[in-house]
């Protein structure tokens, strides 16, 4: 008979847990069932470390995805995002806090490339953004040099909510789809190893997995909750500015969430 893993332990008690959620929807996409479950007899909370944007001019990344959402003010979509992300956790019995900083799409560089360099942004944004491109660098699967000292402050946000709700275990993305925000959500994550528990990034999960290597090396291994997955749509739906970019087709799948856990040795977790 297999060891239980470090999630069913926990599940024995009442501790809180504690869910970092890369962008305003994430948590819910890839862990909604099993928090929704949990909250009805632990503390759960849902921190989101990118929930913010910045003013114009923008790529045309950005600008694509403001057309996706049909709102095409960022300083608008960011406030509407962060009322869906309130309301639906309310709603799960959850509490939601958000960390403030700027998604990939509009974050710029802390130093202009160019002297001069407004003229330059008004005329091709890029040249000062730190991910022009979704394509080709913020799904490229390479964190920017310029977000190393990002990684290092989040680390010590997260340390900071960990003492303070005591949490006992912490959820952080895989980082299945190799988006920038959710490997630096990884990466604050593994700063705390005797706590953390990593999640199967839907819907990025449904055309990729997750890096086996990578996996491997931290010795984690995949563990599955099927509970509650009809209810889960409907939550991803209250998501209004997101739903219908993400799930075009009008459906979404009904697919079990994935976990990743220390494997378990001598009988410990």
């Amino acid at each position: 008979m297999p060891l239980p893993s470090r999630v069913e332990i926990s599940m024995a008690g009442d501790a809180p847990w504690l869910f970092l959620s890369p962008h305003l929807d994430d948590a819910v996409l890839s862990c909604g069932a099993l928090i929704e479950a949990q909250a009805q007899g632990r503390q759960i909370i849902v921190a989101t470390l990118f929930t913010e944007s910045t003013p114009p001019p923008h790529t045309r990344a950005a600008g694509s995805f403001m057309r996706q959402c049909t709102v095409l003010d960022a300083g608008e979509l960011f406030q509407a995002r962060q009322a869906e992300d309130r309301a639906v956790l309310q709603d799960m019995g959850v509490q939601s806090i958000h960390l403030g900083e700027v998604d990939a799409l509009f974050r710029r560089r802390r130093k202009p490339p160019i002297l001069g360099s407004s003229a330059w942004e008004r005329l091709l944004p890029e040249l000062t953004h730190r991910y022009p491109t979704y394509r080709f660098d913020i799904a490229l699967g390479r964190i920017a040099k310029g977000d190393q000292q990002l990684i290092r402050q989040l680390r010590g946000d997260v340390a900071g909510l960990m003492a303070q709700t005591k949490a006992e275990l912490l959820f952080c993305p895989a980082g299945v789809g190799k988006h920038v925000d959710h490997l630096i959500t990884r990466e604050v994550g593994k700063g705390h190893p005797e706590n953390v528990v990593m999640y199967s990034d839907f819907p990025y999960d449904l055309a990729a997995g997750p890096d086996e290597t990578h996996m491997s090396k931290l010795g984690f291994v995949p563990w599955t909750w099927d509970t509650g997955l009809d209810a889960k749509p409907g939550r991803i739906r209250q998501y209004s500015t997101q739903a219908d970019a993400l799930f075009p087709s009008g459906v979404i799948p009904r697919k079990p969430e994935t976990y990743f856990v220390p494997g378990l040795t001598n009988g410990s977790a």
